[in-house]
């Protein structure tokens, strides 16, 4: 029976191919045989298009999925239905990272207790972000097509197994970058194995990483250059190897070495890292088809546009999103517009991750002066909305919306109509301050029309939402699950970013400003004269908002333990009825948590469970837990 418990732990799937996700609304796999799936084109594809889905964590690094009210077949690390509505690709599970990041605040959702890991960090059994059972169900199913279509007479049947290799190296990265070392599994498992492959001991993190590396440069010159945005490439490839790479390079150099290897790299294993991460990526900007999207004059609108315009230059590789609404029966759509956008509201709330004021300032302004705000002279005197705020980068108006911010159907009350209003209590012309919920003032609400709930439910909000992905033309009046843009798993700028990253560290300089100066540009900001470690990671956390990389990437450069324990910042927008301008006013704190935000040093890894610990005595447990 504990062989059979642990099989199911590590193998995580049954020994026949079963559909774990039915993207294509064909009828499931498991309904022929072999024979016949191997054979046939169609149903090899799209056993493989359902592979791809059984993989979420591309997006975003969700890891469940919601195809019923049931979850989906390869939910096996916890079915329960808050789970799969909090971490689901399809629904919440998008944004996780954002808030548990120095990024935004947990304003709404179906996940009140990632309030518990931004406190005290993710504890010994914790199952947030976890991604273990559901990648080894993938794994094994992946194992399978792998061995099972290196016997077919398919044409062209390499590529698609490059794609499961692909696939198979992302869940595997998606492993390592949490948990470091882990069992590294490449052959499908039978009842009948040996204890030592039923009960394996974990690889260490140096294999894991060579592992993935070694695949993405053997599968990059399999994959064909040019294929459908949404599948693997051999520039797909190749990014992969560039971010795997990069990571290591990461860990290597700032972490330590833990558990005689299991954790960590030797010392001076760091530049060789680098070096891959540097050669990928000059691969992919001299030799791909791939570049800056640059089509639009207004750079506000262009940086929108490289999410919401399908298959532009910039797309390496996307998770495509069309079909029908979970709602209507589909299954291939995800919730960011409705979650992320402001009133109006399916819920009448929107709105749920408030960026903190930390990150609106680290957006600098045009010409290049920093975005950090005199606290203490901006509490003196009045200001409208373009005099806060117009010479910001470009990319600020793109990622984040604000008091004043355009939107349809927004109310906006003295901004006129569609125009977001956010404003949090009103002083009179006799000097009062007017802020109750139902008070009002010479016609106009004390509160603002997009903090009518927030001042409902005592809720705390940073004066900031997010833009990035939002599509203006989207129905965010039909429930979850209805967002059609593309999700952007590679694009190019992160390239250049990774370049410049690992360019510096081996000392280019250079070719690290020439990258980094390639990004401001495009974006509309003045160019840097010279470029440090700090410049190249502020650079990274502006560029990449809220596109999940800020979490891992704190993590990898082991300075999470100092930049997520802390407290964060909010602006409260106060009318001032005889002016027509704004107060300012600085919340501290604006989690509004007894506890600070607290990231402890044992989460540069992740548990890997007591149960899984318990069913397989060879998993040797990761330090602090």
């Amino acid at each position: 029976m504990k062989k059979k418990f642990y099989i199911a732990i590590v193998a995580l799937a049954t020994m026949t191919m079963t559909s774990c996700y039915d993207v294509l609304e064909q009828s499931p796999t498991d309904r022929y045989t072999d024979a016949v799936v191997w054979d046939d084109p169609y149903l090899l594809s799209a056993h493989l298009a359902e592979l791809y889905a059984c993989t979420p964590v591309m997006v975003q690094d969700a890891v469940c999925l919601m195809n019923t009210w049931n979850g989906a077949p390869m939910n096996v690390d916890d079915n329960s239905w808050g789970a799969i509505m909090g971490f689901s690709v399809q629904m919440e599970g998008t944004v996780r990272t954002i808030e548990i990041s120095d990024e935004a605040k947990y304003n709404f959702g179906g996940q009140a207790h990632i309030l518990g890991v931004k406190e005290n960090g993710i504890q010994a059994n914790g199952t947030e972000l976890q991604w273990w059972g559901n990648s080894y169900y993938t794994i094994r199913n992946l194992n399978n097509f792998i061995q099972k279509a290196g016997e077919s007479s398919i044409d062209k049947v390499e590529e698609r197994i490059g794609e499961a290799r692909f696939l198979r190296a992302f869940c595997y990265f998606a492993m390592v970058k949490r948990y470091g070392g882990v069992p590294l599994i490449t052959d499908v498992q039978s009842l009948d194995d040996d204890e030592s492959v039923l009960y394996p001991k974990r690889n260490t993190e140096k294999e894991v990483f060579d592992f993935i590396l070694q695949e993405t440069k053997e599968i990059a010159e399999i994959l064909p250059s040019k294929t459908d945005a949404g599948r693997a490439s051999k520039w797909a490839a190749l990014a992969l190897r560039s971010r795997a790479a990069l990571y290591a390079a990461s860990v290597a150099q700032f972490g330590k070495q833990q558990l005689d290897g299991i954790l960590g790299f030797p010392a001076g294993d760091a530049a060789k890292y680098y070096e891959i991460c540097y050669e990928a990526s000059n691969e992919i900007m001299t030799k791909s088809p791939h570049g800056l999207y640059n089509e639009d004059p207004d750079k506000v609108e262009n940086f929108k546009n490289i999410f919401l315009k399908k298959g532009n230059i910039e797309a390496i590789m996307v998770k495509q999103h069309s079909g029908k609404g979970f709602q209507d029966g589909g299954s291939n759509r995800w919730s960011w517009d409705m979650v992320q956008c402001p009133r109006p509201n399916v819920w009448g709330v929107g709105n749920y991750n408030g960026p903190y004021l930390e990150l609106v300032e680290s957006f600098e302004y045009k010409d290049g002066r920093s975005g950090v705000i005199d606290r203490e002279a901006a509490k003196k005197r009045l200001w409208t909305m373009d005099e806060l705020w117009g010479d910001k980068d470009p990319r600020f108006f793109a990622s984040i919306w604000t008091n004043g911010t355009s939107w349809p159907g927004a109310v906006g009350g003295v901004l006129g109509e569609n125009t977001i209003d956010m404003h949090n209590g009103i002083m009179s012309k006799d000097g009062k301050l007017i802020d109750g919920r139902n008070d009002s003032y010479e016609g106009v609400p004390a509160i603002g029309d997009q903090l009518v709930r927030f001042k409902e439910g005592n809720t705390p909000n940073t004066g900031f939402g997010v833009m990035k992905y939002l599509d203006k033309e989207a129905n965010n009046f039909n429930w979850f699950s209805e967002s059609t843009t593309d999700y952007l798993i590679f694009r190019y700028a992160e390239i250049l970013l990774n370049y410049a990253e690992a360019a510096f560290e081996l000392g280019k300089t250079g070719d690290a400003l020439n990258a980094i100066n390639q990004i401001r540009d495009r974006a509309g900001i003045s160019k840097l004269g010279s470029v440090d470690r700090e410049k190249i990671r502020n650079e990274r956390k502006v560029e990449l908002v809220f596109e999940n990389h800020r979490y891992w990437d704190l993590r990898r450069w082991r300075t999470a333990v100092k930049d997520l324990t802390r407290t964060y910042s909010g602006l409260r927008y106060i009318y001032d009825a005889a002016s027509g301008k704004y107060r300012l006013d600085f919340i501290d704190n604006i989690d509004g948590r007894a506890q600070t935000p607290t990231f402890p040093e044992k989460n540069y890894y992740f548990p890997i469970g007591q149960g899984r610990i318990a069913a397989n005595p060879n998993l040797v447990p990761n330090p602090g837990y």
